[in-house]
């Protein structure tokens, strides 16, 4: 880990050098998610396929929320790192797990308490509405795992450090698939079993990476009683986390809308979009990487004042993302039909899923250049303005759009799709125009 310093090297080399452990373990976390409805889609019916969908969708908006403010973690400790205050980035880190602790209790209420009145809120189908309230209800009781299990990665990106949550992730992607098959293939638990495979999973994952921080030489000295709550790094999590979770969260809520939409029209396209779902967290995946490795990177060199290498890093993780987003839009757009099959068997449900999909294969060309945009003004601390152009998309162009398309598409799930990439390009706008502004100051 003392070797993990971004401020010094050829750019592309360190920055892909941090990014790829990054992409895999997010490929990995990709394909974990993706085995419970892979499972479920090929052992139970439609029923249990849009119990996963709607649930999962309901628990990732929580996680998320989770895991957009533990950036505060990864890019204060990124910068600490890079000023070489060490003992800060220890009191940062114990504050984190202090601050992460009751946010998992809280979570944990929200979604054992209030499962029904979620599933209900998302219009779960009738046919499909008990299931998915127990897929909520039986992750939410996890809850704390999860919150462990995602800050402990935030954590170790924060320290330069992309390879052990690549381990972490790897072990529980290994041990989700083993609980899907035998909780849903074998004991033929449907949706409930491809939730307490993932909790299960997840807390085996936890117990590993404990191990492994016990085992590996941090940068600095980290004790016992750091543990406690720290308040400038308090503050300066918050300050830091709070607009990216604050985004991150009403984002995931105007996703949750669209989904509701497709929800109203028909099981077959709940199901669908389901599918769907699952193939867009592989296609966006070198954007996604780009981003969070964007914020490590930038957040070091930043703190070390050095901005010039911070926007060349922008610049580069560009390049490099574009590339691979033409890829993704030719594979998608036109043989989406292939990827949603993985999924599914339900000749219907593929055929709607390729229909949505349409409409995220356009987004893969707009997000490499929005990813690393938002990966970089995390890492200099501009997370109010991250915030301030998430909501913009969302709300004023996601959700009306999304709306206008359910009345003049006669239920076409492509032109309900189409309201992502129309919000990405208002917040691509906006990054540029504020980029040109912090360049001439």
């Amino acid at each position: 880990m003392k070797n993990n310093d971004f401020t010094s090297g050829a750019i592309l080399t360190k920055l892909l050098k941090f990014m790829l452990p990054v992409l895999f373990a997010m490929f990995l976390q990709s394909l974990y998610g993706a085995v419970d409805l892979l499972v479920v889609g090929q052992f139970s019916d439609n029923a249990a396929v849009s119990a996963v969908s709607t649930g999962s969708q309901i628990v990732l908006t929580l996680t998320n929320l989770l895991v957009s403010f533990s950036m505060g973690i990864t890019v204060a400790v990124g910068q600490k790192i890079g000023q070489k205050r060490s003992d800060e980035a220890a009191r940062t880190i114990g504050t984190g797990l202090v601050i992460f602790a009751a946010a998992g209790l809280i979570f944990t209420l929200i979604s054992v308490v209030g499962a029904g009145l979620l599933a209900r809120v998302m219009q779960a189908p009738e046919e499909a509405f008990d299931v998915t309230v127990d897929y909520i209800r039986i992750c939410g009781a996890g809850f704390l795992i999860i919150t462990a299990y995602n800050l402990l990665g935030s954590i170790f990106r924060g320290l330069g450090d992309s390879k052990t949550p690549l381990i972490a992730v790897g072990i529980a992607c290994v041990f989700n698939i083993i609980g899907d098959l035998l909780f849903v293939a074998v004991f033929g638990m449907g949706a409930a079993g491809a939730a307490l495979a993932t909790v299960a999973a997840q807390l085996i994952s936890v117990a590993v990476s404990l191990v492994i921080i016990r085992r590996t030489e941090l940068p600095f000295k980290f004790e016992r009683s750091d543990i406690k709550l720290d308040k400038p790094s308090a503050r300066m999590i918050f300050r830091i986390g709070t607009p990216i979770a604050l985004q991150d969260l009403l984002v995931g809520i105007s996703f949750l809308v669209m989904l509701a939409i497709v929800n109203s029209i028909s099981l077959t396209a709940s199901a669908g979009v389901g599918v769907a779902e699952k193939v867009c967290a592989f296609i966006m995946l070198v954007p996604a990487a780009f981003m969070q490795s964007m914020s490590a990177f930038v957040a070091q060199n930043y703190g070390a004042g050095l901005i010039g290498r911070a926007k060349q890093a922008l610049k580069t993780g560009i390049a490099v993302s574009v590339f691979f987003g033409i890829v993704m839009f030719l594979v998608t757009f036109f043989r989406g039909d292939l990827l949603a099959g993985i999924f599914s068997s339900d000749t219907a449900a593929v055929a709607d899923a390729w229909d949505y999909l349409k409409a995220y294969a356009i987004d893969c060309l707009l997000t490499c250049f929005l990813f690393c945009f938002i990966g970089y003004y995390n890492g200099i601390q501009r997370t109010a303005f991250v915030m301030i152009q998430g909501i913009c998309g969302a709300f004023l162009v996601r959700i009306p759009v999304a709306f206008l398309m359910q009345s003049l598409g006669n239920g076409s799930l492509f032109m309900i799709g189409l309201a992502t990439p129309c919000s990405t390009v208002l917040q691509i706008i906006l990054c540029f125009s504020v980029y040109k502004k912090y360049s001439r100051q």
